[in-house]
């Protein structure tokens, strides 16, 4: 994998025409969906795999046009900008030009030596590359270098959250959308890449721990080691652990992505004047079980031990006497001394996996920046991941379930067909996709009365949101208790984490 922890290079100019009426292979991955591994030579992955994919509804518009650059989820091991799940015919026909693309993964995106070699951050610098070709290129294709929209959800919103204050991306964005994520959760950061490191040198059978040796270690092997890794990380009994993300850069004098504490990065605000808006779905919180673990087992592994309740900031940076009490104050407020139980264990895993971390990163944004929060919470028949990916923990029937928002946004043909344009349903597409291009074209996303609603941005005395369910609603302090006593335990153990 010679050069695949490096920065990307900048794309030089081809002449003549360039094919480009097929999908370029995307980076390689765990294929999650099949369960097999990537194959030697199969042409839907490479390590040439840093391509984008430009949809626009007219090539030559009177007027230039917003633009909104997507990048994918996928807890940074899997995903591409394909359209068998981004299709961008939900979001054109509202007159906007959308982006796609790929970005390296998993080991090869993001493993960190901290040596100049391999200094971390290689996946996020694809994507900066991507926004510098965008804002140097866009105009040719009918679309605004002026404006321009990033958006991203689950780890891609991970991603769009750290773009807000990475030095490299000043300048590159006019506004942001993150769904379901943000740089505030715990799986955003990285938390020892350099242990990481080593451990995963240690499973692909080499134990020194000198740096040239492990640069020339890694840089030897093939990339399908370097995919689908489980290094055995933390003793919490929760499988939803991620390898690799964003790193504390270290300085050797090439272009850090990011550098310095995260919570000072976050109590700085993001990038002056750009807008920002940012949320979850209801249920969230059940994404936690696709990650090899029922929730019948995860309900075993809590009951006999108070480890599990002990969020990883905690677990980080507490020391032991301090994570063993915040763990029995969660267990009782979540099972007030009774037995762990499904229901409770759900409220939990959303608050550690996703809600706690987003609104504490709102309400930083929030002081400088425009922000508005939303929570979907629609239920229709297009609610198919939860019943896709953790069906036996919904017995009760549809939830708002991780990543089903992106169905409102995009068409996602490898789950659905065409939408009845006569159908309630359609007229829930209609009206998400004309909040998020309303917002991607003015930064507000109901400028007008059309849609019913008057969405005022979030502040920290009001804390406003829109409740998306099958109609449009404003309410205040989403999660209110569990949120309170969340930032009650942060302000006793952890109070930089607390707002």
């Amino acid at each position: 994998m010679e050069g695949a922890n490096m920065a990307p290079q900048r794309l030089q100019p081809w002449t003549g025409v360039r094919k480009a009426t097929k999908f370029k292979p995307m980076c390689y991955q765990y294929k999650r969906c099949s369960g097999e591994p990537p194959i030697d030579g199969e042409d839907t992955m490479s390590e040439d795999c840093l391509y984008l994919n430009v949809y626009t509804p007219d090539i030559k518009p009177k007027n230039l046009l917003p633009v909104m650059i997507f990048i994918h989820g996928g807890a940074y091991v899997y995903g591409s900008g394909d359209d068998d799940y981004y299709d961008p015919q939900f979001l054109v026909k509202h007159g906007v030009l959308l982006i796609t693309f790929n970005y390296r993964l998993e080991a090869i995106g993001f493993l960190s030596l901290d040596t100049p070699d391999i200094p971390g951050n290689a996946g996020m610098k694809d994507q900066v590359e991507a926004f510098r070709w965008v804002k140097n290129n866009i105009i040719n294709f009918g679309g605004d270098p002026d404006n321009i929209t990033i958006f991203g959800q689950s780890s891609g919103a991970g991603c769009v959250s750290y773009h807000l204050i990475s030095p490299m991306t000043r300048g590159l964005f006019r506004r942001a959308i993150c769904q379901s994520g943000a740089a505030g959760c715990w799986w955003a950061g990285d938390f020892g890449s350099k242990h990481k490191a080593l451990l995963l040198a240690r499973q692909l059978g080499c134990y020194s721990e000198d740096d040239e040796t492990l640069n020339k270690f890694f840089k030897k092997q093939p990339v399908q080691s370097l995919v689908n890794l489980k290094l055995l990380l933390f003793k919490s009994g929760k499988p939803y652990e991620c390898c690799f993300s964003v790193v504390d850069e270290k300085d050797f004098g090439q272009e850090r992505y990011f550098y310095g504490d995260l919570t000072e990065a976050l109590q700085n605000g993001a990038h002056e004047g750009v807008d920002i808006m940012t949320g979850y779905t209801k249920d969230d919180g059940l994404i936690t079980l696709v990650f090899g673990c029922t929730l019948q087992e995860m309900v075993e592994k809590a009951k006999y031990s108070n480890e599990f309740f002990v969020p990883k900031w905690f677990a980080t940076y507490c020391l032991p006497k301090d994570q063993l009490e915040v763990g029995r104050k969660m267990r009782q407020f979540y099972f007030n001394d009774k037995d762990v139980t499904e229901h409770s264990l759900k409220k939990f895993m959303q608050i550690d996996m996703i809600s706690y971390g987003i609104i504490f990163t709102a309400k930083q944004f929030s002081k400088k920046n425009k922000v508005y929060f939303y929570k979907f919470s629609c239920l229709t028949e297009r609610n198919i991941c939860g019943r896709v990916f953790v069906s036996e923990a919904i017995p009760d029937g549809t939830v708002m379930c991780h990543s089903d928002d992106l169905s409102y946004i995009f068409p996602v043909p490898y789950f659905f067909g065409k939408v009845d344009e006569s159908s309630e349903t359609y007229k829930i597409i209609e009206r998400v996709c004309k909040l998020w291009t309303n917002f991607a074209k003015y930064g507000n996303p109901t400028p007008d009365k059309s849609l019913g609603v008057d969405w005022m941005p979030y502040t920290l005395e009001k804390q406003e949101y829109l409740d998306i369910g099958n109609s449009l609603k404003i309410v205040f302090e989403p999660d209110k208790d569990e949120i309170d006593f969340w930032e009650k335990i942060f302000k006793e153990h952890l109070p930089q984490y607390a707002i």
